[in-house]
């Protein structure tokens, strides 16, 4: 079986992956000179189980409006005249409703515990090397009003089957010494066990090279133009390449892991796909003191920050910015995780020298992902992983690679039907 992959970020290089361990010949096109580019190539490095409740949640339009007109507010709505971005919006409310957000929530664990374990699987099997951590994540509580939904947030976790546990301060201090300066600032740290972190860049170009091996063709500096489309089956692929050459590739199947682009590839087949760009910034920094810096990986529950170390770097990374598809870097936003590393980890690593990056997420309503069948004959989805794009890659991959071969997949979870 031939398949065509588009897209060689995580979830694009995870797909080709599996699919070649499932017997198909696979081609992956990707527009970038090499893999994990675009949104997976300084993500905050996170394999988040313990977080599985989405954006939109009953307690996130209160929120988002006490964060209007701030420059820094961890999510930014940015209104334009553009009909898509306030379709999702308005979807994003609808997602909001408890019961919505209590199966999204579930949807999203049984996929991302699922995933870890895909993950592990492929790193005891091949022995990929990407500055992974296996530790856990440590939910930080430093609000009042957040910490007082900790206990709730830890049933939940517990009733999904995801390993979790309340630390208060000095337990928190003792399992993560790099915590010491936060010490008189928490209110306790939700441990997730069983989380893990990792460059997501450097696990694409990894894998790809093992995917590679393993007999995969990948065609970079190659743009989609188009699906020759014959009825209501996909029956080609136009492409055109750097020097502006263009050709037709055939394929069984074709699986569309364009990340926030999809939404663009799709619409001409009739297929709207409930996706809208959000942007995202992280800053990666030199670690100066090794002694002090965290071993494990962070998250700012209030802020909604997260902080991984990689390697000799650690990366900060947070703020949600609905704006289209504009990639203009606004120096305010990373100014705000630069604070926050020299407010919460001050001389740990140096932010003079950090490298700066944005990236835009694709994001569905209710954060959960679009894998499966479209409606077009041949054309398969496995887009909209949102902020989980890491948490969620290798279940993903692994899904979609058996819904394509005609396996059912394994996870409790909504995948998309033939309609």
């Amino acid at each position: 079986m031939e398949v065509l992959v588009i897209g060689a970020g995580l979830a694009g290089v995870s797909s080709a992956w599996y699919l070649s361990q499932a017997g198909c010949k696979v081609t992956v096109i990707e527009r970038q000179p090499g893999p994990g580019l675009e949104t997976s190539y300084a993500n905050g490095g996170q394999i988040s189980v313990s977080h599985p409740e989405p954006w939109a949640n009953p307690g996130a339009p209160a929120t988002v409006l006490r964060w209007l007109g701030r420059k820094d507010a961890p999510l930014l709505f940015r209104p334009r005249a553009d009909a898509a971005q306030w379709r999702w919006a308005l979807a994003f409310l609808r997602e909001c409703l408890p019961g919505r957000t209590a199966r999204n929530t579930a949807a999203i664990a049984h996929l991302a515990d699922y995933s870890r374990d895909q993950l592990r699987a492929l790193r005891a099997a091949t022995g990929i090397e990407y500055e992974a951590g296996t530790g856990g994540i440590l939910h930080l509580f430093m609000d009042a009003e957040d910490f007082a939904h900790a206990p709730a947030k830890l049933q939940i976790l517990q009733e999904l089957g995801i390993r979790a546990q309340l630390l208060d301060p000095d337990q928190a201090v003792a399992l993560e010494p790099a915590l010491a300066t936060m010490h008189s600032r928490l209110l306790g740290v939700l441990h997730g066990i069983d989380d893990e972190c990792g460059n997501a860049h450097l696990f694409c170009r990894a894998l790809a090279s093992n995917a590679t091996e393993a007999g995969v063709r990948f065609l970079f500096n190659t743009r989609v133009e188009s699906f020759e489309v014959r009825g209501q089956t996909i029956s080609g692929l136009r492409i055109k390449d750097a020097d502006g050459r263009t050709g037709m590739l055939h394929a069984d199947a074709y699986v569309l892991a364009a990340g926030s682009y999809s939404p663009l590839l799709a619409r001409p087949l009739g297929e709207r796909l409930p996706i809208y760009p959000v942007k995202g910034y992280s800053i990666t920094a030199p670690i100066i003191d090794p002694s002090r810096a965290p071993r494990l990986s962070l998250t700012d529950e209030a802020r909604r920050v997260v902080c991984s170390r990689l390697g000799n770097f650690l990366r900060v990374a947070g703020t949600a910015e609905l704006n289209g598809y504009n990639l203009e870097a606004d120096p305010a936003r990373s100014a705000g995780i630069v604070k926050w590393l020299d407010e919460h980890l001050p001389g740990v690593a140096d932010a003079s020298r950090a490298e700066h990056w944005c990236g835009l997420r694709p994001t569905t309503p209710g954060n959960v992902p679009l894998i499966g069948p479209s409606r077009v004959g041949r054309l398969f989805f496995n887009t909209g992983h949102g902020t989980l794009g890491w948490t969620l890659a290798c279940g993903s991959g692994q899904a979609v690679a058996d819904i394509v071969t005609g396996r059912p997949p394994e996870p409790d979870f909504p995948f998309l039907r033939p309609r």
